[in-house]
């Protein structure tokens, strides 16, 4: 039997700007073909943490890598990972199709060689039909299928996406969600940070919880749900999440 392999690993990461500390001696390490939720809540250090991973950002200590590249390797990194900001890089006066062949282009990707997948996706998520469309004409829900295909399918070893349901009507988002887990099916790597609990506590193999800057637990979602309430038979990754960070059931939107 094969090995996994790692695919995300970080040795002491840590990100500081002046005397805030964002990102504190983090360690990870994520194997291939795992879909990993990354919690934590607002200006816990989940978007830096990920800037960092996909070399936007320097540390400034510690080490980190991905598919066996050095996240400051920005030039090679590129081949490696896909991401989905949570502000997606798209233009207006481009049609969603112009958008996928110019971010295919900027990874010096033949189009011809990814517009299968690409075209794939484009009808399993109901966009196929508005791609000659202005993305300036599009709605949120929209211009966010469009940013998630433009991130995966160059078919990326790592996946990192933030928020990547926002703005979906619950038929959109549970059809991303089967995308995700096609992608980590064929031994791809996902990395997801997201609010929305129920996501991560139904398709995610791995959970970190990030809290100050700091990875404060991390297991399955099964093994910290059942930790949370002193083990109550009603708790959920909900319940944990808010144990773990001590954050008011408002933090969340109860």
């Amino acid at each position: 039997m094969t090995e996994p392999s790692t695919a995300i690993l970080a040795d002491g990461l840590t990100k500081r700007y002046g005397s805030t500390t964002a990102v504190d001696d983090l360690d990870l390490a994520v194997e291939s073909g795992v879909v990993y939720g990354f919690l934590g809540p607002n200006g816990a250090g989940k978007t830096t943490t990920m800037r960092m991973l996909t070399g936007l950002v320097e540390p400034t200590d510690g080490a980190a890598s991905v598919g066996g590249t050095p996240c400051t390797d920005r030039r090679e990194l590129v081949d490696e990972v896909g991401l989905l900001p949570e502000e997606p890089p798209l233009y207006d006066e481009l049609t969603g199709r112009e958008q996928l062949q110019f971010a295919a282009d900027l990874r010096n990707v033949r189009w011809e060689t990814v517009a299968d997948r690409a075209l794939e996706m484009c009808e399993a998520l109901d966009l196929a039909e508005d791609l000659d469309r202005r993305i300036e004409g599009y709605s949120k829900g929209m211009a966010q299928k469009t940013a998630f295909v433009q991130a995966v399918q160059h078919d990326p070893a790592v996946v990192f996406l933030d928020e990547p349901t926002s703005g979906l009507d619950p038929r959109a988002a549970r059809t991303l969600r089967s995308q995700i887990l096609d992608i980590a099916a064929s031994d791809a790597t996902v990395f997801l940070s997201t609010h929305i609990l129920p996501v991560v506590e139904e398709i995610a193999d791995e959970v970190g919880v990030l809290h100050d800057g700091r990875l404060v637990a991390e297991g399955p979602p099964a093994e910290l749900t059942a930790a949370a309430q002193g083990g109550a038979s009603d708790a959920d990754l909900e319940d944990a999440f808010l144990e773990l960070t001590n954050e008011p059931d408002a933090a969340l939107g109860r």
